[in-house]
């Protein structure tokens, strides 16, 4: 597990989140064409599109730049543009993959972007009558004799 911490504005892409989910569902893209993925790598950025005095919505397109190689040292990249990051899950935008310079998929959509939503009408709390998750707080009691009786005292 990892922590990243990211200063953008809040109603822009965050270039951190477009960077770790397009790494992340680029390689089980690449897996599943038959890709044996030995590593990846992303970064996001916005480029020169924004300048001084622009607003932070003008950060709606992020640029990613991934680089990789295959278990056999071939190379790997994925490299376009993102309009959208949903979840973790998914990035829409232009994404185009390269193995060895030849392509290996050019996609709009790159990931499941339905996964982080529950469809509509999913229930979100178990029918009655199904068990339901609990939280279990353990606390760890120390006793310590009490010399004036035949007894222990936590503390």
């Amino acid at each position: 597990m990892f922590g990243l911490t990211a200063c953008e504005p809040g109603d822009g892409l965050s270039t951190a989140a477009v960077a770790i989910t397009t790494d992340q569902t680029g390689t089980k893209e690449l897996e599943r064409r038959g890709v044996d993925v030995r590593w990846l790598t992303c970064t996001a950025s916005y480029g020169d599109k924004v300048t001084a005095g622009s607003s932070p919505s003008a950060r709606s397109v992020a640029t990613v730049d991934c680089v990789g190689e295959t278990k056999d040292g071939g190379d790997i990249t994925i490299k376009g543009r993102v309009t959208q990051e949903v979840n973790g899950t998914c990035v829409r935008g232009d994404l185009t993959a390269r193995v060895d310079g030849k392509e290996r998929f050019r996609l709009a959509v790159l990931g499941n972007c339905r996964a982080g939503t529950p469809p509509v009408g999913a229930r979100t709390t178990p029918p009655p009558g199904q068990p339901v998750p609990t939280v279990t707080v353990t606390r760890t009691v120390t006793a310590y004799p009490n010399p004036t009786c035949s007894c222990f005292e936590g503390k």
